[in-house]
């Protein structure tokens, strides 16, 4: 087990002139390559950071992503769940299929633990609570997500405050995804009337960068059944 960490900026991967193979390269030689931080890495699992800006997998016109830039190194590193383009944090990855099928029954059963840090608009009156609102794609305004509360899928969203900003009229939070929908925390924040901060999508005033950062993973190791546990600082 390894762990180092890089710049969490998006860049693109640079060449490293490793004598090495690439199958052979340390975690900080990977870093230094790749810009990416990995959290954890040993023969069946790998937890990498993926930086604000880049793709979870290869898009219709864009194949520079966290997974391909995982892959260049580690061939048999497999998406296992994602994060949004616009979203920071931490991501599990399998190595192998075996334990991709094993990992994505977690996620499927409940059974992994993931905290989201966000900073929204506004001042939120409430210092806890829950969103229960189903989610589907709106289609014609894709990739944007909409309520639909005939046609949705049950999507559940816990949220407490963590602290408010009376200057910039903005609170932050941590949101607990039940449920995993696409756009769930974006949306359902927005729904509060409470859009997180730069997340124009959903009717935020345009940032820097969304503020949506996947801060805490844990989940029981496939082979061992031991509990790890990840934490990433917010980067906002």
């Amino acid at each position: 087990m390894e762990a180092a960490c890089a710049s969490r900026r998006g860049k693109a991967p640079r060449i490293l002139d490793a004598g090495a193979p690439r199958a052979t390269w340390s975690v900080e030689q990977f870093v230094a390559a790749m810009n990416i931080c990995l959290h954890f890495l040993d023969d069946a699992l790998l937890v990498a950071e993926k930086p604000p800006g880049l793709l979870s997998v290869p898009g219709r016109l864009e194949v520079d992503c966290l997974v391909s830039r995982l892959q260049a190194v580690y061939p048999d590193a497999l998406t296992v769940h994602r994060l949004d383009q616009v979203t920071s944090g931490l991501m599990l990855y399998a190595r192998g299929s075996a334990v991709q099928a094993a990992l994505s029954a977690q996620f499927e059963q409940r059974r992994v633990g993931k905290r989201y840090e966000a900073v929204v608009e506004g001042m939120l009156a409430d210092d806890a609570g829950e969103i229960d609102l189903p989610l589907i794609c709106d289609w014609p305004n894709r990739p944007k997500q909409k309520v639909d509360p005939v046609h949705g899928k049950p999507a559940l969203t816990r949220w407490r405050v963590l602290a408010r900003d009376v200057a910039t009229r903005r609170t932050r939070v941590e949101l607990e995804p039940v449920t995993g929908r696409s756009h769930q925390l974006r949306l359902h924040m927005a729904s509060l009337g409470h859009p997180i901060a730069g997340d124009v999508l959903y009717g935020a005033t345009p940032a820097a960068r969304v503020h949506l950062h996947a801060c805490r993973l844990a989940f029981a190791h496939p082979l061992t059944g031991d509990a790890l546990a990840f934490a990433s600082p917010c980067p906002f």
